[in-house]
């Protein structure tokens, strides 16, 4: 008979560390707060080892060590052991440590906590002693009946989990019938990645075989739900807790078996039922053999060793990882991104499969410290090889500034980038890059030095030609852009338009005469810039900033007219007189001989540039576009007289 055996059959991570620390103090005072798993020959090898099985926590006993298993407790079991000054083994699964905060916090929020689960479960019991009222519904069905029958819940503040174990299909449906009802929901699908992958799994294998066996505790919950998923998939679903419930006449007229088993079936029992089904080589279709699975198990890991793993927990120190065998694996967060600055949670998912770097072993305590970021730094080195031949762009981090350039980090890779490379002008301050995200080209890459030099000048230079080629073709007259001023002289200023610098004369920065481009704009300004002309060839253009739908002598006609008193600027002195200017763009002459009533050898005795002062109009010629301004006739008789009289004296 072929015997089709599931990947993922056995222990969970959870259960796993939960008995691994029960034998591990079992001969050393050791009680079992409620059974460590659903197996009684697994309790039954714990008691005789030593360790004692107690029903509540007032049972412990004072500096005794207390075991609290992979379903969890509520909060108030750990303050009665702490009180009891019991000694805490806290064996909570990761995943139920997070649905006891989730529970927590919506207490804090004075938010309604609805878990999807088996009221009854210990898990769903110790996570109910975490939040306030928790309400658990097992079914959909339920979950309509509380909706109906009570008041408006529609913007009732609602945070929703499911017990880890729970079938995926009543926790979506769940989930549906509040959303339909409700519009304050937080929800967490805190399904076990473990748990549903293993259901999953199942249920596939059952739908092509002739019998399903599935191997576990009839008390657990999960394997409860193994066996549901099977019998929708396959008519004959077997149950069994030890090797001897399996007879060969169960097993009479079939050709295929799938065979898999709940998280709390030891990898003992698990080979004993398969040794049953056949005595002969398992063929598995592309699964392991359970012989090549026990043997991963029972492996021991060495340093350097390069495996793979899957992520069960995430806390702010370091990140836990199940790698199938029977040391425990932790990344420290220094071990996870060569980012300093990011977070644990940003860089790995609970239940993402990662390859990892096996840094130290201690088979004493029987965990393994393992690195990503060391393995990530391995593989980049490939890719900065390719990338000198493919050209490509790389995007790295500025940790420092040294002696000739700086140093950019390329996923844990230090890359140095030489000053002239740096993209910055000659003498500018490196530092200002520092913790800066940069793209740049590797041009040399030594793996045996470890040495690698990148450019970031030519990633810009690529970039600016491309820009330039952009606006080569498709300039024209009058196109506007949105421009940097890129530097100065005293006839104007050049500005970037994208990859190419076009000249703004100083006549064309503003229709106010002013005398250098600074009074108007700075270095680094942006402007909105229109072509005046161009030369492609020469590789030249003129800009204008000035607005040329705005007709300053249209302005100043329809402003004034003869007889008018303007306030006025003085803009420039002459030996015949002074101009100022009456609106931006337009200049009068106040002749010398309309600045004062009396004689004066230069406009400068009364007048200095920059002025206001009040004119009148006394002229306007419309054709030649010429305004005749006087101070003297804003003299009043007083100030004639008192002018004449200073001048008898």
């Amino acid at each position: 008979m072929e015997v089709i055996l599931a990947k993922s059959a056995g222990f969970c991570y959870g259960v796993r560390r939960a008995v691994e620390l029960a034998e591990q103090w079992a001969g050393q005072g050791l009680a079992m707060l409620g059974p460590v798993i659903h197996n009684a020959a697994v309790i039954d090898g714990l008691l005789s080892a030593g360790a004692r099985l107690i029903a509540s926590p007032e049972e412990a006993r004072p500096g005794e060590r207390v075991l609290i298993r992979a379903h969890g407790e509520g909060e108030q079991t750990y303050r009665i052991l702490e009180r009891i000054g019991a000694e805490i083994l806290d064996g909570t699964c990761p995943h139920v440590r997070r649905i006891q905060e989730i529970a927590r916090d919506a207490a804090a929020e004075g938010r309604q906590m609805i878990l999807i689960g088996d009221p009854n479960h210990p898990e769903v019991r110790g996570i109910c002693g975490w939040g306030r009222e928790v309400l658990v519904f097992s079914s959909p069905e339920e979950v309509s009946l509380w909706l109906e029958s009570g008041p408006d819940r529609s913007e009732m503040p609602i945070t929703m989990a499911a017990q880890t174990t729970q079938l995926r299909k009543i926790w979506e449906s769940s989930c549906e019938i509040i959303k339909k009802q409700c519009t304050n929901v937080k929800k967490f699908d805190t399904i076990c990645n473990a748990t549903h992958k293993r259901q999953s799994e199942a249920a596939e294998i059952a739908s092509r075989v002739d019998v399903m066996v599935v191997v576990g505790d009839r008390q657990s919950a999960n394997t409860r739900h193994l066996v549901q998923l099977c019998r929708e998939k396959c008519a004959r679903v077997l149950l069994v807790e030890q090797p001897g419930e399996l007879t060969p006449d169960k097993l009479a007229g079939c050709r295929v078996a799938g065979l898999t088993a709940g998280a709390s079936a030891p990898a003992s029992i698990i080979k004993e039922v398969n040794k049953t089904m056949s005595e002969e080589k398992i063929m598995n279709e592309g699964t392991e053999n359970f012989a090549e699975m026990f043997e991963k198990y029972t492996n021991t890991l060495n340093t350097g060793d390069k495996v793979t793993g899957v992520v069960t927990a995430i806390t702010p120190t370091e990140v836990h990882v199940d790698l199938g065998c029977k040391q425990a694996g932790y990344i420290p967060v220094d071990q996870l991104s060569d980012d300093p600055n990011a977070k644990p949670e940003d860089v790995v998912k609970i239940g993402d499969e990662v390859e990892l770097y096996v840094i130290r072993v201690n088979d004493v305590e029987g965990y393994a410290t393992l690195s990503k970021k060391r393995l990530d730094a391995n593989k980049i080195w490939d890719v900065l090889e390719s990338a000198v031949e493919d050209k490509t762009v790389m995007e790295g981090v500025v940790s420092e500034e040294n002696k000739g350039g700086i140093v950019v980090y390329i996923k844990g890779v230090r890359v140095f980038v030489p000053a002239s490379q740096s993209g910055l002008p000659r003498g500018a301050d490196l530092s200002q890059l520092i913790k800066q995200k940069v793209q740049l080209r590797i041009t040399e890459v030594n793996r045996a030095r470890r040495r690698v030099v990148g450019s970031i000048r030519a990633v810009q230079q690529e970039a600016r030609a491309a820009a330039a080629a952009a606006v080569w073709e498709g300039i024209e007259v009058g196109k506007h852009y949105t421009g940097t001023v890129k530097s100065m002289t005293s006839y104007g200023v050049f500005v970037d338009i994208g990859g190419v610098d076009g000249m703004v004369h100083i006549s064309d920065l503003s229709w106010s005469r002013i005398k250098h481009p600074s009074e108007v704009v700075n270095v680094g300004d942006t402007l909105d810039v229109y072509v005046i002309s161009f030369d492609k060839e020469k590789k030249k253009i003129s800009l204008g900033v000035k607005d040329r739908s705005v007709n300053p002598w249209e302005n100043f006609m329809a402003t004034y007219k003869v007889g008018d008193v303007a306030k006025v600027k003085i803009v420039k002195l002459m030996s015949f007189g002074a101009f100022a200017e009456v609106v931006p763009g337009v200049d009068g002459l106040i002749h010398i001989s309309q600045i004062a009533d009396r004689r004066i050898d230069s406009p400068a005795d009364c007048l200095s540039e920059g002025e206001m002062v009040d004119a009148k109009i006394i002229e306007v010629d419309e054709d030649k576009k010429k305004i005749s301004l006087s101070i003297r006739a804003l003299l009043t008789a007083p100030v004639a007289e008192e002018a004449a009289e200073e001048e008898a004296e």
